[in-house]
């Protein structure tokens, strides 16, 4: 007889958990039958000791059977997911599902809200009036085969053990352990149904992941977790040193990812949409096109703006503006020589861009644009930031997270790559 306590004991003393252990203490868990104060003795165990990679596999596995599985098989083309590990500024969904779709490959993208310093998905689309990102399952499969692209909330039948043990691990410091973030990722991705995945893995200040080492670790384990569910499974590791792009905050966000649609837009951006397209696209067996092209000839527009008029979206709507707003200038001429994202995304938390626990609402128009960004040139009295806020007392707690976070040099500073590394 498998208990709670026992598989706690094993995890604790550095042991290997077995099969049946995993599959059972997952359904009991799901079950509620194991307490919330078991799970987090448990995850902490996991956290210290680690995982070996069979454990991973199972435990992901355990996730994925504790709900139902999405079947796209009637879609009737190609299914594709990308993920994202979560950065500052990172809005590369938005113009990447609708410029995949105009290749006839579906992209059935379940998003999330943002916690902490990392905007969500869903809060930026949130902010187009009229857009539903509560779907049903008949929903999603019908606008993948009309449009070829969704973006919208999972449902609580998808992997709900995964949907416990985030909430758990939030609030008892366990976020950052590898075995436990891959599982959590991919346990979701796989029940989706795609046939192919690419993984976004965030590295440097603004993602969860600021070591490299440490971020190839995890984009292995999550290649190795999908082929072992026989879903083709590739990833890029990007740069999140400084913020992507020149918005962090929700309709800002939107705003800038029209602006790429409509063939604009910052470099970067374009960028890392153009590259995980491809990554997309060759999954799918569609390696004779130009993702960029369709960018620059409006194909990928006329695709978002069927997406979001299909989820009650008004394409045509003017965006949320804050009411108020504030910029930081520079002391001195120079050039931008340094920019953290971590304390960029912080301050657009701070201004009501995110939220501190689940649930809360977030203000649409909140955030901050990047007027001046690393490499650039500036004046003395010139503004670097414009933060943006319907609530004016949420000004200085902002402004004194971004002091001394970027600096000034006197001459230009150059901008590494923003691929890293690629994983197959």
């Amino acid at each position: 007889m498998i208990t709670a306590v026992d598989v706690i004991r094993t995890k604790r003393d550095g042991g290997e958990l077995s099969t049946a252990q995993i599959d059972w203490i997952i359904d009991a868990y799901t079950k509620g039958a194991v307490a919330d104060e078991q799970m987090s003795a448990l995850a902490m165990a996991i956290f210290l000791n680690g995982a070996k990679p069979r454990e991973i596999a199972d435990w992901t596995a355990a996730m994925i059977h504790s709900g139902i599985t999405l079947n796209l098989a009637g879609v009737g083309k190609p299914c594709v997911d990308k993920h994202s590990t979560g950065g500052v500024g990172d809005k590369i969904t938005l113009p990447l599902a609708p410029l995949v779709a105009v290749f006839d490959v579906a992209v059935p993208q379940l998003s999330g809200r943002g916690l902490g310093h990392t905007g969500g998905t869903l809060d930026k689309l949130e902010s187009i009036p009229g857009f539903k990102v509560d779907l049903t399952e008949d929903e999603v499969i019908e606008q993948l085969k009309e449009i070829g692209a969704v973006i919208c909330a999972a449902t609580g039948d998808l992997a709900p053990a995964d949907k416990k043990l985030y909430a758990l691990r939030d609030i008892t410091s366990t976020v950052e352990s590898i075995p436990l973030i891959a599982s959590s990722i991919m346990c979701k991705k796989i029940a989706e149904g795609a046939d192919a995945i690419v993984l976004d893995v965030k590295v440097g200040s603004g993602a969860f992941m600021k070591d490299f080492a440490q971020a190839r670790e995890l984009a292995e384990t999550m290649v190795r977790l999908g082929r072992d569910h026989d879903v083709d499974t590739r990833a890029l590791l990007t740069d999140m040193s400084i913020p992507l792009g020149r918005t962090a905050g929700n309709a800002l966000e939107v705003r800038e990812s029209v602006e790429v649609l409509a063939g604009g837009g910052p470099e970067d951006v374009v960028e890392l949409t153009v590259e995980l397209a491809k990554e997309m696209l060759a999954a799918a067996g569609r390696m004779d096109v130009d993702p960029a092209a369709a960018l620059k000839d409006g194909r990928a527009m006329d695709a978002w703006r069927k997406m979001v008029a299909a989820q009650g979206g008004d394409v045509d709507a003017t965006l949320p503006v804050a009411q108020e707003f504030e910029e930081i200038k520079a002391e001195t001429g120079g050039y931008i020589s340094e920019m953290d994202a971590y304390a960029v995304g912080v301050a657009a938390w701070r201004l009501g861009a995110g939220r501190e626990r689940q649930g809360q609402p977030v203000q649409a128009g909140a955030g901050i644009e990047i007027l001046k960004t690393v490499g650039e040139q500036v004046q003395a009295g010139e503004a670097v930031f414009r933060l943006h806020t319907d609530t004016p007392a949420r000004f200085p707690a902002a402004m004194e997270t971004l002091a001394g976070q970027w600096k000034v040099g006197a001459e230009p500073a150059k901008r590494g790559p923003i691929i890293l590394d690629r994983i197959v």
